[in-house]
């Protein structure tokens, strides 16, 4: 069994159409409603983001809306650590479906989705497989081997739900970060593509959590990522994923 949930900030009107269109498509769907970064208090903040936890330090502090989003994912997990599913779909309100292609990848993640697992439905082609598991015409489902970014649309086991809570308790990098590093989740994490899923955020007003920044201050962004990122990628090859 498998519920879904949509991550939504209620006061983004330009979003309602996006989500409305969701909960048609999602199996069992209902709205969690996004935490706002920018309406935290200080202690709030502190109580749920620490600068550095794990291994590679995140070169970066934080956002109000990059500690937002990491709040509104944990909701979706409290959720369905405590529900009464194997599974929760995990959506976000700027992604948009098209309905055949996107059943047809959710019945292959399903087939091999267990309760410790984290299925992604990517939303570009940018994954290098480790190894494929199955096909469906052009549909793969397959282990990657460096897990990509962006979190707007994924499946989470029950199992790893209540550990990626003990995990982000506190959190101190971004939600899509966290999870890239299965050497701290232990997640089985799986990518389909194509799977129908698409991002719909420039129709729809842009990111939530996105700011422009100095030119100077891109430079060095830019160059501490990088670093950051060649980091990440020694840690995932040293943990390449096990036979499932």
């Amino acid at each position: 069994m498998i519920r879904s949930y949509i991550i939504h900030l209620p006061r983004s009107a330009d979003r309602h159409g996006l989500v409305a269109a969701l909960r048609e498509q999602l199996p069992l769907a209902e709205i969690v409603d996004a935490v706002d970064g920018c309406a935290l208090s200080g202690p709030e903040r502190a109580r749920a983001y620490v600068g550095s936890r794990y291994r590679p330090p995140y070169p970066f502090a934080l956002t109000a809306g990059e500690i937002g989003a990491f709040l509104s994912h944990r909701r979706c997990w409290q959720n369905i650590a405590s529900g009464d599913a194997d599974f929760g779909l995990v959506a976000e309100d700027d992604v948009a479906l098209d309905s055949l292609q996107f059943g047809r990848a959710l019945t292959l993640a399903l087939r091999h989705a267990t309760p410790e697992s984290l299925v992604r439905f990517p939303l570009q082609d940018r994954e290098v497989p480790y190894r494929i598991l199955t096909t469906d015409g052009a549909i793969r489902l397959f282990q990657p081997r460096v897990v990509g970014l962006s979190t707007a649309l994924q499946i989470v086991g029950r199992n790893l739900a209540a550990r990626l809570l003990e995990l982000t308790a506190p959190f101190d990098r971004p939600v899509d970060t966290f999870l890239q590093m299965r050497w701290v989740t232990g997640a089985n994490v799986l990518s389909v593509f194509p799977n129908g899923a698409r991002s719909a955020a420039d129709a729809a007003g842009g990111s939530t959590i996105q700011t422009k920044l100095p030119v100077r201050q891109q430079f060095y962004r830019s160059w501490a990522r990088t670093r950051y990122r060649a980091r990440v990628m020694r840690l995932a090859k040293a943990d390449q994923p096990q036979e499932s």
